[in-house]
C-alpha cells in the first residue's frame, strides 16, 4: 500500500527528511570533532523531535486517508485499525 497523503504531503515529507539527513550528518560531525556531550545531546533531541514530526504526519495521513477511505468505501477499516494499534503498541 502506498502512502496516503497527497503529492504535496509527500514533497513536504521528503523536504523534512532531507533536513533531518543534514542534522544527522551534523551530529556525526559533532561526534567526530569531539564536541561537548551536552551539545551532542541537544542535537540528538532535535533530530528525535524532527523524526517524531514525520511520524506524526504519516500517522495522521494514514488515519485521514487509508482508514477513512476503507471505512467509507467498504465499511471495513478494522484490519487497518488493528495494524495501527499493533504498531502504536511497539512505540516506547
Amino acid at each position: 500500500m502506498a502512502l496516503c497523503g497527497t503529492d504535496q504531503d509527500k514533497e513536504r515529507l521528503i523536504k523534512r527528511l532531507n533536513r533531518i539527513e543534514g542534522q544527522i550528518r551534523g551530529l556525526s560531525g559533532m561526534i567526530e570533532n569531539d564536541r561537548d556531550c551536552i551539545e551532542v545531546l541537544r542535537q540528538v533531541v532535535s533530530v528525535s523531535g524532527a523524526i517524531r514530526g514525520v511520524w506524526t504526519q504519516i500517522v495522521g495521513d494514514h488515519i485521514k486517508g487509508c482508514i477513512q477511505n476503507a471505512s467509507i468505501q467498504d465499511g471495513n477499516s478494522d484490519q487497518l485499525i488493528d495494524e495501527l494499534v499493533e504498531h502504536l503498541g511497539k512505540i516506547r
